[in-house]
């Protein structure tokens, strides 16, 4: 009778991605981290077997990722490119870790850069026009969405985030707001202003006599939980109504973080806030119109203004 004989052929990239998938998951990585760093590595195993190139894990070297970076930078975004770079290099690490190869491909290659580009954000006239649409007005949708909408200028929220608040989530006498992190899964007390703590109020108040008043989300609409296309659709709808250019709930976040730092929010403050553990992504988001702020700031405190200033205080 014949002996089965175990195969010690290196198995391929695309043969090692379900079991990635799964380490990703146990290590409690949201699903779009999960579907994003899948998809990206999917893409190079496809790139390596549609040029000829090696496929078996072992066998893949580092010309060869040069190769699979160059094509995304030739064809994508510097910021696409980066971030697939990123997830094909924590998936060599993890092979790395499990023993499959003896050495990443990746270990010494530099991270593509991305160039600054400066992110509009959303003059106040314009939130202002989109607030007048909805703001103290009695109907549901209307009490809805100046919520949802001063959330997003108040709290910078990310979509996600804030279509995943519960109505047990809500503070109004602290004035906070858990929110559950969009990416990390962890929970953070997110601040709100009098303006916004108001529209909640009235917004919680309209909300009891809908027809989903027992649903645990905060956000209802017609057909059930506001979603994070439904927040687009209706973005879409006020921008129309007040006359506006429609901007993503993104960038309402970056909106959010410029008057924050407009206003004197500390680093720290604005990483606490904002839902971050790296200042790389303060810089990203402050960078924006980190330009303008400092324009700003020279014109308060100019030094050559304040050269010959009287003295305060009794010294001598």
């Amino acid at each position: 009778m014949a002996t089965s004989v175990r195969s010690t052929a290196a198995p391929t990239i695309a043969a090692l991605i379900p079991s990635w998938r799964r380490s990703l998951v146990a290590a409690n990585r949201s699903p779009r981290t999960v579907r994003r760093y899948v998809d990206d590595v999917t893409l190079l195993a496809r790139y390596l077997e549609d040029n000829k190139l090696p496929t078996a894990i072992a066998t893949v070297g580092r010309e060869h990722a040069e190769m699979f970076v160059s094509w995304q930078l030739q064809h994508h975004k510097p910021a696409s490119a980066a971030t697939r770079f990123r997830s094909c290099t924590a998936f060599f690490k993890w092979a790395l870790g499990e023993g499959e190869i003896k050495a990443s491909p990746m270990v010494r290659m530099i991270e593509p850069g991305i160039p600054e580009t400066s992110i509009p954000v959303i003059p106040d006239e314009d939130i202002t026009r989109l607030l007048a649409t909805c703001e103290n007005r009695a109907d549901f949708r209307d009490r809805r969405d100046a919520a949802m909408m001063l959330l997003l200028i108040d709290a910078g929220l990310r979509a996600s985030e804030l279509c995943g608040i519960a109505v047990t989530d809500v503070d109004l006498d602290r004035g906070i707001v858990r929110v559950l992190h969009a990416k990390g899964r962890r929970v953070r007390n997110v601040p709100i202003g009098a303006r916004t703590t108001k529209a909640l109020d009235r917004h919680l108040r309209a909300r009891a006599s809908h027809k989903d008043a027992a649903r645990e989300e905060l956000f209802v609409g017609e057909r059930g939980p506001v979603t994070p296309s439904g927040l687009r659709q209706i973005l879409a709808a006020r921008s129309s109504e007040a006359g506006v250019p429609m901007r993503s709930a993104h960038k309402w976040r970056h909106t959010s973080v410029h008057l924050a730092l407009s206003a004197g929010a500390s680093e720290g403050d604005a990483m606490t806030v904002y839902g971050w553990r790296s200042r790389q992504m303060l810089a990203r988001y402050g960078s924006a119109q980190a330009e303008a702020r400092a324009i700003e700031a020279h014109r308060r405190f100019g030094p050559a203004d304040r050269l010959g200033q009287k003295k305060t205080g009794s010294g001598r």
